[in-house]
């Protein structure tokens, strides 16, 4: 039982080899397939995450079961991902061709129904995404895109902007200036009143 448990079945090189490819390979589905799957999971997109494990196992460990080669493909996978996470995080370059750039799908207001087919993307998604960010209506935002990694990331106009502190200290400031302009004059008008 013990031996059977760790004893390697196909070669540890193609086992690490077998690992990196399939991982290239669902690597580049995903990123034909666009930024819109990462976004908004639906019913359908967790159903194929779901079986796509299942189908690839056997591509990276092939007929192995021991505990050893399944470890091993974990290590690969799990060190592939960090060198290509440390790889993007110091080159733009490798950012821009791995995950691609963001893409606007609101502007002005307006839902721009092409950008947003091209990820399969309904303006009830983007409804909704207003809505769960305590927005009101898409007429609110001046730009709304989606990352690489699939975020959605709204922009709301200014006028549809809540306050800052920098703005509330301005209107204060100019509520003191109002206020001793109108002491000062109430100085002035106020004894020519008693005459």
């Amino acid at each position: 039982m013990w031996h059977s448990m760790f004893a390697d079945q196909v070669p540890i090189l193609e086992k690490v080899l077998r690992t990196i490819l399939v991982y290239a390979t669902i690597l580049v589905l995903f990123r034909i397939v666009g930024k819109r799957d990462l976004a908004t999971i639906n019913m359908f997109d967790f159903v194929v995450l779901f079986l796509l494990s299942n189908v690839v196992q056997n591509a990276i460990i092939g007929n192995d079961d021991s505990l050893t080669g399944g470890v091993i493909g974990a290590v690969t996978l799990v060190a592939v991902n960090a060198l290509l996470n440390r790889w993007i995080a110091a080159s733009d370059r490798a950012a821009r061709i791995l995950e691609g750039k963001p893409t606007i799908i609101v502007k002005d207001g307006r839902f721009l129904p092409e950008a947003a087919r091209h990820l399969s993307l309904r303006q009830g998604d983007i409804d909704q995404a207003i809505r769960v960010q305590n927005g009101d209506d898409i007429s609110e935002i001046a730009t709304g895109r989606i990352d690489p990694n699939g975020q959605l990331v709204l922009s709301l106009k200014p006028e549809e902007q809540n306050a800052s502190k920098a703005d509330i200290a301005a209107l204060n400031s100019r509520l003191k200036a109002i206020e001793a302009a109108l002491g000062a004059l109430a100085t002035v008008i106020l004894p020519d009143l008693s005459r």
